[in-house]
């Protein structure tokens, strides 16, 4: 018991929670407060959930939350592969880098709608699609081996949300009825493009499987 006691209060442990943990967090809270005061937002509007304040349902923006969430997701896995992962090339980590910086660029401009609002969507997309299409060139042999279809579908899905949202107000149909097309297509997407990155994450473990199975028969 005590042994446990003392293995909890670890300094060495403690000081690097503290360090790599709680200060960074209390830095990004604190500084956050600051900056959105000076922008004259009350506190209740910062530190406050979005459907709290508007009295509305905790389901608002139901899909898009969780969208977001799978993009997330994926940078989280990726970055933290890339970081920990017993990786057999250099190129395997790099190409887990690449998933991850796609993801969470994906994840900002959803959470904050930067190509609705701050940059102009032309250049959001043609971003997206000159890191995907390097991605795709750079590690077309590894992506294949990995699983070819499952990226290109992911892809494909993607370009289709963002052709259905270039071409929207041209087409003879009802805003809401093309929304959920364009959103059904990217909501699919970041899920095929998660299911991807699992499987480059855990590529080396899985191929360590096959070759114990292998040897076992």
């Amino acid at each position: 018991m005590l042994n446990d006691i003392k293995n909890i209060f670890n300094v060495k442990s403690m000081v690097r929670t503290i360090l790599f943990a709680t200060v960074p967090a209390l830095l990004f809270y604190a500084v956050s407060m600051i900056v959105m005061i000076n922008q004259d937002y009350k506190i209740m509007e910062i530190i406050r959930d979005f459907a709290q304040q508007m009295d509305e349902s905790s389901f608002l923006g139901f899909l898009s939350s969780i969208g977001t969430w799978l993009w997330v997701s994926s940078a989280a896995i990726a970055f933290f592969t890339f970081k920990t992962g017993e990786l057999k090339t250099n190129r395997h980590k790099e190409l887990l880098f690449l998933l991850g910086l796609f993801s969470i660029l994906l994840a900002v401009d959803d959470y904050f709608m930067i190509h609705d609002r701050y940059i102009e969507q032309n250049i959001c997309y043609g971003t997206y699609m000159v890191l995907a299409i390097a991605m795709l060139l750079r590690h077309f042999k590894h992506i294949i081996d990995i699983n070819g279809f499952a990226f290109l579908f992911a892809g494909t899905l993607l370009a289709l949300s963002i052709f259905t949202d270039l071409i929207q107000d041209h087409l003879p149909f009802r805003y809401s009825h093309i929304q959920v097309f364009e959103e059904g297509f990217k909501f699919v997407g970041a899920g095929t493009w998660l299911y991807f990155v699992v499987l480059v994450a855990s590529f080396r473990m899985t191929q360590m499987v096959s070759k114990k199975k292998k040897r076992r028969k």
